[in-house]
């Protein structure tokens, strides 16, 4: 859920920082919600501490202690306008926190790219060796799941597909199969992995693709991949519609 209020980034990973180390004991009250002006109050503050979750929960999982008494504290202080601090103090504050968060950050996620760089080189060694399995020039690494007898695509061409990709975890990051329609791109403006591999395929064949991440998306984290994931694919060939091009020099032709 959006906040309603527009808060800053900084402010957020403050807010989160702060929000949920102790649990309290007195179970909270349940209030009535009868009139408008109740609902929309609740909801407001519904609202901003739904949107606060995911950033507290963050804030733990990069190992920072946080105060949920301190959190209510000043948030009731800045309801009442009573600031223990000053705005330029709380500014200095929250620079700083947000300096040491972004630090945590990128030093979890370049061990975490190390990490795929190694599993990747791993998974790849071991699927090449396996039965059925070619390897490329590139390194891109495939399996011809089902045949096909049609034509296959330049990477000029636009294709229409289904697929279903994954990490080597086994972990869903897309597929058109969930979404319960195919996909339909021009094959020269997706990962290097999909441009070379298409272009072997005949309309109608089924193929699984293992890309690694110089032909996927390097260094990149996308957030639901990962820096240097190697990329599993299955990938079906529905159909395949020619540049305007080649399919005037065909027209010409005949």
């Amino acid at each position: 859920m959006k906040s309603i209020y527009k808060l800053s980034l900084v402010a957020l990973a403050v807010v989160g920082l702060t929000a949920c180390n102790q649990e309290q004991d007195v179970a909270p009250k349940k209030v009535e919600l009868t009139t408008d002006a109740q609902k929309e109050a609740y909801s407001v503050g519904g609202s901003i501490g739904k949107y606060m979750s995911g950033h507290i929960k963050e804030q733990e999982e990069l190992g920072f202690a946080v105060d949920r008494t301190m959190v209510i504290k000043g948030f009731s202080d800045g309801l009442g306008e009573e600031m223990q601090l000053t705005e330029e103090e709380m500014q200095t504050v929250l620079q700083n926190l947000d300096k040491k968060l972004n630090d945590k950050r990128l030093e979890q996620a370049e061990v975490l790219a190390a990490k795929s760089v190694e599993e990747g080189k791993k998974f790849l060694e071991e699927n090449k060796a396996k039965e059925g399995v070619t390897t490329t020039e590139s390194g891109l690494q495939y399996e011809v799941l089902e045949a096909g007898e049609g034509e296959k695509p330049a990477a000029e061409d636009t294709v229409e597909v289904h697929y279903r990709g994954t990490l080597i975890d086994g972990t869903e990051f897309d597929s058109s199969y969930a979404r319960g329609e195919t996909a339909k791109f021009p094959l020269n403006r997706v990962i290097p992995g999909w441009t070379e591999g298409v272009q072997l395929m005949p309309v109608g064949a089924k193929y699984k693709f293992v890309i690694p991440s110089e032909l996927a998306y390097g260094e990149r984290d996308t957030g639901t991949i990962p820096a240097n994931s190697t990329l599993v694919f299955e990938v079906e060939l529905v159909s395949v519609e020619k540049a305007a091009a080649e399919a005037e020099v065909e027209a010409e032709t005949k």
